[in-house]
């Protein structure tokens, strides 16, 4: 632990080590720190009070495009309000500049010019799920119609059999309609169903590994059972979706329809620690970057955004991706609106300047395979943020991760570091499209269980301790 620095008028006295939640003995152990022993009676009221609005925004929060939906309405009740003149851009101003629908930045313009360095906290809505192909519904044996599918993001194929699944996503046709689909989360919905062979006929298949139990093709949940009046079952779901919604098959092909779990977030555990959903990667951190800046009071002397991005779990490409120009665009317009005329050195001074948080979720140390996690360097649920530390060039300068050590500090908030076990894990975040650009950037973020699986886990306290850091952040000078 750093004992002494400086920024430049600020000294830091000795930083303490109870404010640091995570620390090793002498074997090797992770010493019990829980961010839970340090609440007051009010703080654990006020955790357990920022757990159910975030509930209510997960089960509207169905995919990328439903997040930026539900952000946006958020926004607009807090105050802030589309962009759409360059006159809008002066301080104290909230703002929303909505990409496509599926990627969006918020933003509060500060007294300081945009150049003189912005507060960013970058995170990404989209989560690991199943797709439709473009031509879905085939004829399979057994009298059944089943959807074909693509995979997206880092999934475990297996927990996806035996599951419900909804349907959400749009339908755009060539007719110009944009259809909303949502199946499975009303009452009296149908689900769909990836079936798995059962323990008394599955003998062929006892030999595949844990990782290939079913293959990318077999990914295929039912569509339906019953034939049309020709014994054609693929027919008669046709029929159902042109009657559902009055389309032609070929409008499928410029649909995005995604299954996803057809399940509610809930909370985990007795003692309701814990909150469980399907998609919390990365929509926890979505959510917190978002709520804190929605509740930032008068003027920040420094412009704070939150980026919200798309399509992190491959790699962010496309035009609402972090990979994409849009937050070069975003910079020089708030630049231009100030200065009536931006440059590119202007626009590459404000990158330089700008002070950035990649805010994505981290595997935690589980509880019945703990030896997948190096004990000394492992993020644990309810120890409270995670500094991310990669290593090989992936780190920021160590004079911001002290600047942001200090503030984590200064306001009493826990946190704890996470590297991967060598040559075991891994993973990767949005940061380095962004410091690529040149600006600062240091990866944090809150451990769960049960990464990038159909029901993940979060501690109620980590997500606190980081909706509380991002509201410092944004006010860091």
């Amino acid at each position: 632990m750093l004992s002494f620095r400086t920024f430049g008028a600020v000294s830091l006295l000795f930083l303490t080590l109870p404010l640091y939640a995570q620390s090793a003995n002498t074997d090797g152990k992770v010493a019990a720190q829980s961010a839970w022993l340090r609440l007051n009676a009010q703080q654990r009221s006020e955790v357990f009070r920022f757990a159910d609005p975030y509930k209510d925004y997960l089960r509207h929060a169905k995919s990328a495009a439903l997040s930026t939906a539900e952000l946006i309405k958020l926004a607009k009740n807090a105050g802030f309000s589309e962009m759409t003149s360059p006159t809008q851009v002066k301080p104290g101003a909230k703002l929303i500049v909505n990409n496509r629908d599926r990627a969006v930045a918020f933003i509060v313009v500060g007294s300081d010019p945009v150049d003189t360095g912005v507060r960013m906290i970058a995170t990404h809505q989209d989560s690991p799920h199943i797709n439709l192909k473009a031509r879905p519904v085939v004829a399979a044996p057994g009298s059944m119609a089943l959807f074909k599918t693509t995979l997206y993001g880092g999934l475990k194929k297996y927990q996806w059999a035996n599951l419900p699944l909804a349907l959400v996503g749009r339908i755009d046709t060539v007719d110009g309609r944009h259809l909303q689909v949502n199946i499975g989360f009303a009452p009296g919905d149908p689900v769909f169903v990836i079936p798995d062979a059962a323990p008394h006929s599955d003998r062929p298949l006892r030999s595949r590994t844990y990782t290939d139990v079913f293959s990318g093709e077999e990914m295929n949940p039912v569509a339906g059972s019953i034939p049309d009046e020709r014994g054609s079952v693929s027919k008669q779901v046709m029929a159902a979706l042109h009657a559902k919604f009055g389309i032609r098959d070929e409008d499928l092909v410029a649909a995005e329809l995604e299954l996803i779990p057809a399940t509610m977030p809930a909370d985990v555990g007795i003692d309701a620690g814990l909150t469980g959903s399907w998609g919390q990667d990365d929509k926890a951190l979505s959510y917190a970057a978002s709520r804190a800046l929605f509740e930032i009071k008068g003027t920040p002397k420094k412009t704070a955004i939150a980026y919200i991005t798309n399509f992190e779990e491959i790699g962010s490409p496309n035009n609402t991706g972090a990979k994409s120009e849009f937050i070069d665009t975003l910079f020089t317009a708030l630049l231009d609106a100030q200065t009536k005329g931006a440059n590119v050195l202007q626009v590459r001074t404000a990158m330089k300047n700008a002070a950035v948080l990649s805010a994505d979720c981290n595997d935690g140390v589980n509880p019945i395979f703990p030896s997948l996690s190096e004990a000394s360097n492992a993020a644990v649920l309810g120890y409270g943020v995670t500094i991310k530390r990669y290593g090989a060039g992936f780190d920021p300068n160590s004079e911001f991760t002290a600047r942001i050590l200090h503030l984590l500090d200064r306001d009493g908030i826990a946190w704890q570091t996470q590297t991967p076990k060598v040559e075991v894990g891994g993973g990767g975040t949005i940061g380095g499209f962004l410091s690529q650009r040149n600006m600062e950037v240091l990866d944090v973020g809150i451990p769960l269980l049960s990464m990038h699986s159909t029901y993940e886990m979060s501690s109620k306290v980590d997500h606190w301790s980081i909706y509380r850091f991002f509201g410092a952040f944004y006010g860091m000078e």
